[in-house]
């Protein structure tokens, strides 16, 4: 996975799906994403997500009354090398730049925007909807696998 070797030492954001297919380790992806956070736990890189992440990974485990998942992805987004930003007023009005630039929904430019507000130039995601946004470099999970 010679690509990871690229992001040594940059910030990259991060969207939620691949953290989903990395804690419930989705068969179709688990490899890939256990070597991509297992590099960010060696430090090898700087992973940033923004509090959208907490809100929609929640959503699962407390409609299933599942604690222990529930549990889990708190803790790697609270207590783990993995940055989850709050969305303050400058991440609000840039995701509303973005959103009217590149008419894109509102989860999708938060989370753009806190990953260009930690300066990543990169973006770890899995969603093909997304549109190239100058100065952040789309990695898609089914092209990388």
């Amino acid at each position: 996975m010679e690509w990871i070797n690229d992001l040594q030492g940059k910030t990259v954001g991060l969207d939620t799906a691949p953290l989903i297919y990395f804690i419930e380790e989705n068969p179709a992806y688990i490899e890939t994403v256990r070597f991509f956070f297992e590099a960010m736990d060696r430090g090898d890189f700087t992973v940033v997500t923004s509090t959208v992440t907490l809100l929609e990974v929640l959503v699962h485990p407390l409609r299933s009354n599942n604690k222990e998942l529930a549990a889990e992805y708190r803790d790697i987004l609270l207590n783990s090398r993995l940055m989850t930003l709050e969305v303050s007023n400058t991440i609000a009005e840039q995701a509303a730049q973005l959103r009217a630039t590149h008419n894109i929904r509102t989860p999708d430019a938060i989370q753009f925007s806190a990953a260009l507000n930690a300066g990543a130039t990169h973006f770890f995601t899995n969603d093909i909807r997304l549109p190239e946004i100058p100065s952040i470099q789309i990695l898609s999970l089914d092209a990388l696998v």
